[in-house]
């Protein structure tokens, strides 16, 4: 049993997390062996997402303490819960769909997620987290929103130079004939 310190040294660690997360994923790993929850945890590891086994009690209180709303993830909070922190919205959502087919397992479970001051509730919601776009894609998808119309304005004048050149030589051949 932890002492009263340990539990107090536990929940500062955890609500510090929460307040420096703006990606917080719940999930439901239980049912998983002690070697499918390690390859889990390597996978995570690998792709720079934080997992945890948290105890709901203390979870409720460090989310309560972390100046973030989180009251909507309350409900999920029954049963076991694993903690899932990232920087990027998307990725845990991606880890967990490819965790499940190449084990064909429906472990881990999605309770809940915090992304970018959005809530998303329940298992059904892992397709709508898979497809959130990161920073980094976004600004890609704005790149390229932006290179487009100046890439077409410069192939048409390009292209359209030997006709624009043709029509400045025949009017300025009227004027002086």
């Amino acid at each position: 049993m932890k002492s009263r310190e340990e539990k107090y040294q536990i929940l500062e660690s955890l609500t510090e997390k929460l307040k420096n997360s703006e990606v917080i994923y719940l999930t439901d790993t239980s049912d998983l062996n002690v070697e499918t929850i390690n390859n889990l945890r390597r996978l995570c590891f690998r792709r720079n997402v934080t997992m945890e086994v948290v105890k709901n009690t203390l979870l409720k209180k460090a989310m309560g303490q972390s100046e973030k709303d989180l009251e909507p993830l309350y409900e999920t909070l029954a049963g076991p819960t694993s903690l899932m922190l990232s920087d990027t919205g998307n990725v845990p959502a991606k880890l967990i769909k490819e965790f499940q087919k190449a084990r064909k397992l429906e472990k881990p479970v999605i309770k809940g997620a915090y992304v970018g001051e959005s809530f998303y509730i329940g298992a059904d919601q892992l397709d709508i987290l898979a497809s959130i776009k990161s920073k980094e894609e976004l600004i890609g998808d704005v790149i390229g929103l932006l290179q487009s119309p100046a890439t077409n304005v410069i192939s048409a004048l390009q292209s359209g130079g030997n006709t624009l050149s043709g029509l400045v030589k025949t009017l300025s051949e009227k004027e002086e004939g």
